[in-house]
């Protein structure tokens, strides 16, 4: 079965992400029509694609031969595409489900279960190649995870792109949600309680303040570390930790820095070995028989990977929702951490799917 989608903006990742994986899979969507800011840029688009060029969301899901909408940027009209496809009876992937703020994510959550439609958050994480291949050892290798370290190293300027975002979610936060849901996906379970710490020290690094000042944009952290807790209340020895941290406390100017002996994105000790990860494709484990290096490079790239999984999640009779508790899993443990901070004490979780 081939969907007709229609695109509502293109945002960041459209030439890297988007643009490849809906030529790869041109036998199975039908860019029917787009809706962009930039009106030059939706019919450059739309002739490359066959496609329709738009003025309006709304006029765009009001046309029957759309089957589908890719909400691709966050930083044009919000959450109102995705409440307008609900009401339409379409199905919606998003890039836009950690762009949110926390009411607004509650209300998609009743909106997408009211209307029955398919809903898919993009969450590049979970759909890596080393983060499938990393399931799989778990499964079959390596055992329940027991420690998970997760380290992301960004620059300051990395910050300054909040706008491009959405309003209501600061980079930092996008970054951490992502983190905390890909640890979230590989241990299969609810975390119970967070704590966390914050270091902000604008003049610690040298750099243009009124980059970060103009247009209502402001720095953030320059660090934030996060530790989760997964604990079973009956079963004491079936507890996870994983301890994530975020920073953004080296200039852009100076790559090399950025660049020096940058920790694994991702190292898990399970049951019976341990993993580092980097991705997309970069996989390294271990248990009693050694060090196992595995290539996969030559796996389907992430952009296809979740565009397969979303014509999947349409053309299915089975119906599942839970993308939309997962980025308002995320959230609620990034508001949880903050109230941590001001607090000074680990704060207790509670999840309900």
């Amino acid at each position: 079965m081939k969907l007709r989608v229609g695109l509502i903006g293109l945002g960041d990742h459209w030439e890297t992400l988007h643009r490849p994986a809906l030529h790869a899979l041109s036998d199975r969507f039908h860019v029917a029509a787009i809706c962009c800011e930039v009106a030059h840029k939706s019919e450059l688009i739309a002739r490359e694609f066959g496609a329709v060029a738009i003025d309006g969301f709304r006029a765009m899901l009001e046309r029957n031969e759309i089957d589908a909408v890719l909400a691709l940027a966050p930083d044009w009209v919000g959450p109102l595409p995705l409440l307008a496809a609900c009401e339409a009876g379409k199905a919606v992937y998003s890039s836009v489900a950690f762009d949110l703020a926390p009411e607004q994510v509650e209300e998609i959550r009743y909106r997408v279960n009211q209307s029955g439609v398919a809903f898919m958050a993009e969450l590049p994480r979970r759909y890596a190649p080393a983060t499938i291949r990393l399931k799989e050892l778990i499964a079959t290798r390596l055992g329940q995870p027991r420690l998970i370290f997760c380290h992301e190293r960004h620059s300051i300027e990395e910050q300054a792109a909040r706008l491009r975002r959405g309003k209501y979610c600061p980079i930092v936060w996008r970054n951490l949600m992502e983190v905390i849901d890909w640890v979230c996906y590989l241990t299969d379970r609810n975390p119970s309680s967070v704590q966390s710490a914050l270091f902000q020290n604008k003049k610690q690094c040298d750099f243009n303040e009124e980059e970060f000042e103009g247009n209502g944009s402001k720095l953030d952290a320059l660090y934030q570390m996060l530790n989760l807790r997964f604990d079973t209340p009956d079963n004491a020895n079936d507890s996870v930790m994983a301890q994530i941290s975020v920073g953004h406390y080296i200039p852009q100017s100076w790559p090399d820095a950025l660049s020096y002996r940058r920790p694994a994105q991702l190292q898990i000790c399970c049951e019976k070995g341990t993993a580092f990860v980097d991705l997309p494709a970069n996989l390294i484990w271990f248990n009693e028989a050694g060090q196992h290096m595995e290539s996969l490079e030559l796996e389907k790239p992430v952009g296809v990977q979740m565009l397969t999984n979303f014509h999947r999640a349409v053309t299915s009779l089975v119906r599942s929702t839970s993308d939309t508790f997962n980025a308002y899993r995320a959230m609620s443990v990034v508001l949880a951490a903050g109230k941590s901070i001001r607090e000074g004490k680990r704060i207790p979780l509670s999840f309900t799917d």
